[in-house]
Formats: structure tokens, C-alpha cells, sequence
């Protein structure tokens, strides 16, 4: 579980694992089944899941999920082999925890909350529309 997930956002999490992977809940997104931890064995980032709007992040024995749309105008991010992050839009970088290294974005990605089900399978909560 990540450790700046707060106690609501875990009990919303909770709740929704309780409802099944793809439950919808309107005060905090759509919860994503990102399939089992094993998927994730080596350090990197896995853009498996850029079409739904995030990375998954092995980092050590952490798994997280960053957002993967650009914060200066929304625009699809693309993965680099030394796990930054470029914006083709504008011009962007991230560095691989998602800070700002070049604009025109001036704010950080954001870092989705994650939990491991009982299955052993990865949930990411991602934000309402």
C-alpha cells in the first residue's frame, strides 16, 4: 500500500474493492485492477496502462502508479528508457518520480493510491473526470 494514502482514501479504496474491480464511485474515481504483483517483477516503469491515464512504478519492493498525462495541458506522456517522462505536446520532462525537470509544466505528476487485494492483484484508484 502506498504510504501517503490517507485513512479516507483507503476505506473509499476498501470499499471499492469490496464492490469489485471495476466499481464506479462518483466522490473518488474508478478503481483499475492492474493485474497480479508478480506481472511487475523487475525495477521500471510498465506503460501498460497509459491509455487509462497511468504508469505502473516498480521501485525497489514499492509499487506505485503515476499519473500519465502531462500537467501543463493534459497531453499523453511517453515512457523513456531511463524512466523519465517526456510530454511530446510541449516539451515537459519528469524525472522518473514524477517531478518537473522541464517545462512548460510546472507542477509534479501525480501519484495515484494503490493497494494489493487479497488476490495478490494491484488496484489503482484513479481521480473522478
Amino acid at each position: 500500500m502506498n504510504g501517503s494514502m490517507s485513512r479516507r482514501q483507503f476505506l473509499s479504496l476498501a470499499a471499492a474493492i469490496l464492490a469489485g474491480p471495476n466499481a464506479l464511485d462518483a466522490s473518488t474515481g474508478r478503481v483499475v485492477d492492474a493485474g497480479p504483483v508478480s506481472t511487475y517483477g523487475p525495477e521500471g516503469v510498465y506503460d501498460r496502462f497509459r491509455d487509462q491515464g497511468f504508469f505502473v512504478i516498480r521501485n525497489g519492493k514499492r509499487l506505485l502508479a503515476l499519473s500519465a498525462f502531462c500537467t501543463h495541458r493534459k497531453c499523453k506522456l511517453a515512457a523513456q528508457p531511463d524512466r523519465s517522462f517526456y510530454c511530446p505536446c510541449h516539451g515537459s520532462t519528469f524525472d522518473p518520480n514524477g517531478k518537473v525537470t522541464a517545462g512548460p509544466a510546472k507542477r509534479d505528476l501525480p501519484l495515484f493510491p494503490v493497494v494489493v487485494n487479497e488476490s495478490g492483484h494491484l488496484l489503482v484508484e484513479l481521480p473522478g473526470r
